[in-house]
């Protein structure tokens, strides 16, 4: 019997390499690591200690995306060199694999942000709140000629970021920004520009005052919102004087209803100036 405590049985190293005694036995199998001795007697097989930081390699470069055959490859024939250059081939994978997954958590962080953003809103109140600057990737004016509609702009806009921002991550959040002159012209049929909602973006929703309302609708469904909140800012001696931008927080990922999804519209504005405010109050008075 082996009694030095720094070799171990197959079950008791399996255990310490957090692996199973069938894997174990199919390395040995195939030459990729083998006990070191065999007991006198007993002929039980026996790893030493040593043998850890190899099968916690081979283990690693095996969840990596290598063939066990790629890795004993290396090692029946290694070289520092050879050593080398795999082990950059592999740390470079990883690499690529922690920038995928660091996007996507990226990703999925914002799309939580904008569906905990309407969780607990009042769909029918509209408010003027002070909002801070987010970050966009604003595209540019949509073409609605020669019969184009919002759909064939939004192609457009793909297209548009594709070629512009090579890598860009096109999963994110796409909303609408009116115009100031649109909005109050009353039409608001299709945005003018369509934008990423995405926490990199090289541009912003800038900071400002806004009115903020929402609906339920599908897409470009809105119009009676607008209505209400072009009303309810007048009426509340605000004025229109920056553009709208168009959200829909809840959206295809979490409303299975294409015509129940939560639309919120932000309109930049501004307290009218005094004298007009006294002006409508008097107005108001007289006419009480």
């Amino acid at each position: 019997m082996i009694n030095n405590n720094n070799y171990w049985s197959v079950n008791e190293f399996a255990k310490y390499a957090n692996t199973t005694r069938h894997t174990l036995m199919h390395y040995d199998k195939i030459g990729l690591i083998s006990p070191v001795s065999r007991g006198h007697g007993n002929h039980y097989r026996y790893y030493h200690s040593t043998q850890l930081t190899h099968i916690n390699l081979i283990r690693s470069l095996h969840r990596l995306g290598m063939t066990l055959n790629e890795i004993k490859d290396m090692k029946d024939t290694r070289t520092p060199q050879d050593a080398d250059a795999i082990l950059k081939r592999q740390i470079t994978k990883i690499d690529a694999k922690i920038n995928e997954w660091v996007s996507a958590r990226k990703l999925l962080l914002t799309i939580q942000k904008t569906i905990n953003s309407a969780l607990s809103v009042d769909e029918e109140a509209i408010s003027i709140q002070y909002l801070p600057a987010e970050a966009i990737i604003l595209g540019g004016l949509n073409d609605y000629s020669r019969g184009r509609n919002d759909y064939d702009a939004l192609s457009s806009f793909y297209h548009e970021m594709i070629k512009q921002y090579p890598g860009l991550d096109i999963s994110y959040p796409v909303w609408g920004r009116y115009s100031e002159r649109r909005i109050k012209g009353g039409d608001w049929k299709w945005p003018d520009r369509y934008y990423f909602y995405n926490p990199e973006g090289y541009d912003q929703r800038p900071a400002a005052l806004y009115a903020v309302g929402y609906t339920r609708c599908g897409y470009s469904q809105g119009k009676e919102l607008y209505k209400r909140l072009t009303k309810y800012i007048d009426e509340h001696d605000y004025e229109i004087c920056g553009d709208a931008y168009e959200e829909y927080p809840l959206n295809e990922v979490s409303i299975a209803d294409d015509n129940n999804y939560l639309m919120r519209v932000l309109i930049t504005v501004k307290e009218k100036a005094p004298e007009e405010r006294r002006r409508r109050a008097y107005n108001r008075r007289k006419t009480g």
